[in-house]
């Protein structure tokens, strides 16, 4: 027989979109506005940081050794999925709340200290970089279940979708963000400390002011972070934790009442756990048998299109360099250098990252999780090949307005598509008690796949001329090639989201077989199987 739902589950449900929902969003977000800022940054600054540190005569300017940049490109992912898996953890043990402003204070303490990276050698300034780089992943990790564990319980059935969509989407504005303070503050270093190309001073070309630029850009993500901690400390834990964790009902009824203005009957002092009822744990059968499918599908998706997403992002500014749209390294001074790959990263996030997300926002308790995740990796699918296959068609000066408009569809339909919805879904779909620990190991396959275009593609990507590679890099498959697989990847990445379970409109209770028990006092509803909207 069905278990009523709590009062204050069911008002939560139903609930009007209320300021507070909005306030929730943008606490949540920004979180997530720093998330995206610090980990992208860095593929703007690493050819500076070739420049100031690893030069080398009759060498192309910029290039880092294939070890290092790996590393300077890499650590943070190493460092977030190490978070996400913790954090998720400690978030269904402690609480959401608890652990919200440790992982928030961690991202500010080593954003800065990655500015002030020291050492008396260029090796000794990149392994302190890496180091502090590791743990402010490591922040940023936990923001991904907490953020998304909170908005979803935060939020009514009917518009939870847009509201979990929303925080996501504020990495959009981080991105956009990276790039416009390395445009700001290399322009303002350019017009100060001017120097000829590097064609015709060679080392010349990078001024030792240079090495404030990257500092500068790095540090500037702790701003946003700090400035939301206060208002972090102040949310309440969510209702559904409070209830259904820490069995608390009457606190739950009595802080929802307080944030939603809203008058919730009060509960029971205490719940009583109900003989067997969601007793199961993460290692069970029963969960195996309830979930497995669906935590199957959260982790693989989200790493077949985070191998896609963060590859693309990490050697975008040589597919632009290939195609023209930035001048050769060797006519630019190292901070003119800098300016031409935030501009060339700020027009994509401005015309197809930014739209993306919020397109998702608008669209996603419409058109359903699952419409909208299957159409994104089928559009990537269709435009990754539209670019390989006629590259050298691409590469044409007439055509490269045509190659930067493609390119950026794929951004549009990864944000408007995988990249969002596949943070939405771990938060909905799972029982509260492991509803973070699940959305965390989701999202740390995600950076697996990260991990895997962040190394893996640095050097599939090199050409396949030994003599037209970066400095120290063995031959690579090639632009061509790389795009061809990433194209395959995110095919498979369409297949394996037809398991994904369709969510909208329904409660989380629902979603997760929560108010539901079979006369013996069991679990006698499986997950909601998916449907499809048709």
């Amino acid at each position: 027989m069905a278990k009523e739902n709590l009062q204050v589950l069911a008002a939560l449900d139903v609930a009007k979109t209320q300021w507070y929902h909005f306030t929730a969003i943008v606490i949540a977000g920004m979180g997530f506005f720093t998330d995206a800022y610090d980990l992208f940054c860095v593929s703007l600054v690493t050819k500076l940081l070739g420049r100031i540190y690893y030069y080398e005569d009759n060498t192309r300017p910029g290039s880092l050794p294939p070890k290092v940049s790996a590393a300077v490109n890499g650590v943070a992912f190493c460092g977030t999925l190490a978070g996400q898996l913790f954090f998720g953890w400690l978030g269904d043990k402690l609480g959401r709340k608890r652990v919200y402003g440790i992982t928030l204070m961690v991202m500010v303490v080593c954003s800065i200290a990655s500015g002030l990276s020291f050492g008396s050698s260029p090796k000794g300034v990149i392994a302190t970089l890496c180091f502090f780089r590791f743990w402010l992943g490591f922040g940023i990790g936990g923001d991904y279940p907490l953020s998304a564990t909170i908005m979803s319980e935060y939020a009514n059935k009917r518009t939870r979708g847009a509201f979990i969509a929303a925080v996501f989407a504020m990495q959009g504005f981080g991105i956009l963000a990276g790039g416009m303070v390395a445009i700001i503050v290399s322009a303002a270093f350019h017009a100060k400390f001017d120097s000829p190309p590097f064609e015709k001073v060679g080392k010349a070309s990078t001024v030792p002011e240079a090495d404030y630029v990257w500092r500068i850009i790095v540090m500037f993500g702790a701003l946003p972070a700090a400035l939301t901690y206060y208002w972090r400390m102040k949310m309440p834990e969510t209702a559904r934790y409070t209830a259904l964790v820490a069995k608390d009902a009457k606190r739950a009824a009595a802080e929802m009442s307080k944030v939603l203005h809203v008058e919730i009957q009060a509960e029971p002092e205490r719940l009583e756990p109900q003989a067997n009822a969601n007793s199961f744990g993460f290692f069970s059968r029963e969960f195996a048998r309830r979930h497995g499918i669906h935590l199957f599908a959260t982790c693989s998706t989200w790493f077949l299109l985070d191998i896609a997403f963060y590859s693309q992002n990490l050697f975008q500014k040589d597919i632009f360099t290939a195609i023209g749209w930035i001048p050769p390294a060797k006519t630019m001074n190292a901070i003119q250098e800098l300016y031409y790959i935030a501009r060339a990263q700020t027009l994509i996030a401005l015309c197809s990252t930014v739209p993306g997300y919020w397109f998702t926002v608008f669209f996603i308790d419409k058109m359903g999780r699952f419409a909208i995740q299957v159409m994104g990796f089928g559009m990537m699918t269709i435009f990754m090949f539209a670019l390989a296959i006629p590259y050298n068609h691409w590469t044409h000066h007439d055509n490269r307005i045509g190659f930067v408009i493609m390119y950026a569809l794929t951004f549009f339909f990864a944000n408007f598509g995988p990249n969002a919805t596949t943070f939405v879904v771990p938060a909905e779909i799972f029982p509260a008690r492991l509803r973070s620990t699940c959305h965390g190991i989701s999202a740390a396959s995600g950076k697996a796949g990260a991990i895997v275009g962040a190394f893996g593609f640095l050097y599939a990507a090199q050409n396949k001329n030994k003599a037209l590679t970066d400095p120290g890099y063995p031959a690579g498959i090639g632009v061509r090639n790389s795009l061809i697989m990433l194209g395959c990847i995110n095919f498979l990445g369409t297949l394996i989201s037809l398991l994904v379970p369709e969510s909208k409109g329904k409660s989380l209770e629902e979603m997760s077989g929560e108010n539901e028990v079979d006369d013996e006092g069991q679990q006698g509803q499986e997950l909601s199987n998916r449907t499809v909207p048709v």
